[in-house]
């Protein structure tokens, strides 16, 4: 989409004047969206347009209607909790766009950095818990959000089959297991899923977590959510295999938290379907259509691949055994 076709859609939504000089500079970061710092005579703001293929090695495309379902989702969770997303400004969806407040990165450091510094505060890492859990806990009695968020197709396509039914074509002998984790995910219609808590679209302000990037935005399974960030902290235990404590408190930390808010289900159902979510993305980030990037050592890989593939062929029941599995490595 060129610059000028940006800046019609702005003056559409009125976000910019007709004529008034504006500037468009890319922000870099994501792999499935094209994002770029708006300046105008009078503000700074953000406008993200999705992409048909995700920016990876693999060929991942994924439907642009993301767009419309990260703005929707990012207006209903501001209704709620306006210190948590970015404010939605405006959105064109024949353009396929929207705009958003822009946060300085000076005073909204992203939380995967701090992280991967070494720098694990478990207080913030509880805050994402709640906030997680807040919003699945709201979203369940909401009237109208199974239909206004009836986005299966786009999540199927960002999420289940890239990460579980792709890992399920590397490794047959747990296709079973994983393609069972997918369709039992799919089926499960309970709250409005972000389907993308990673510590890279997480910010850490002054007043605590900002949640960015709910492109994959759907009404499904909350211990997708769960398994989804709890993951991260492992992956980056794994990393740092000298010291892996502070992230398995950041993993107790997020547990507790987000199963304290939870009260549309039976809590140990929900952290047995998490826990088995777990073991399954641990291994799609080694062998699926998205792998951690960080990890570059062969012993750390094989470290994760064999620790999930024992928790696929040994289901567990809680979150417990498998960040009680990593205290035990050394190697």
């Amino acid at each position: 989409m060129s610059d000028q076709s940006i800046i019609a859609a702005l003056t559409r939504l009125h976000l910019a004047q007709p004529g008034e000089t504006v500037t468009l500079t890319p922000l870099t970061g994501g792999v499935s969206s094209d994002i770029q710092l708006v300046e105008t005579s009078a503000r700074r703001f953000c406008v993200k347009r999705a992409l048909p293929q995700l920016k990876v090695a693999a060929v991942w495309e994924a439907p642009v209607e993301r767009n419309a379902a990260e703005a929707e989702w990012l207006r209903l969770v501001y209704g709620w909790l306006p210190n948590l997303v970015p404010a939605l400004l405006g959105e064109d969806r024949e353009a396929g766009l929207f705009a958003m407040d822009y946060l300085a990165p000076e005073d909204h450091p992203v939380w995967k950095q701090h992280l991967l510094a070494g720098q694990v505060d478990t207080a913030f890492a509880a805050l994402v818990g709640t906030a997680l859990g807040v919003i699945h806990r709201r979203s369940s009695t909401e009237p109208g959000l199974p239909a206004r968020f009836a986005n299966d197709v786009l999540f199927d396509a960002l999420r289940l089959d890239p990460y579980l039914r792709a890992t399920a074509r590397v490794h047959a002998d747990l296709a079973p297991a994983l393609i069972d984790l997918a369709e039992t995910t799919a089926r499960t219609k309970l709250v409005l899923m972000h389907g993308d808590v990673s510590p890279k679209n997480i910010l850490i302000a002054a007043h605590g977590p900002v949640l960015l990037d709910a492109e994959c935005a759907c009404f499904g399974d909350p211990a997708f959510d769960l398994a989804f960030l709890l993951n991260h902290m492992l992956l980056k235990a794994t990393l740092k295999r000298d010291n892996p404590a502070p992230y398995l408190a950041a993993f107790d930390a997020i547990a507790a938290a987000y199963l304290a808010e939870v009260d549309w289900e039976d809590r140990a159902g929900l952290e047995r379907r998490s826990a088995r979510l777990l073991a399954g993305l641990l291994l799609a980030r080694i062998d699926g259509k998205s792998p951690v990037e960080y990890l570059v050592e062969d012993t750390d890989k094989t470290w994760v691949r064999q620790s999930a593939r024992h928790f696929l062929l040994n289901p567990p029941d809680r979150l417990d055994p498998i960040r009680m599995h990593w205290m035990t490595r050394n190697d």
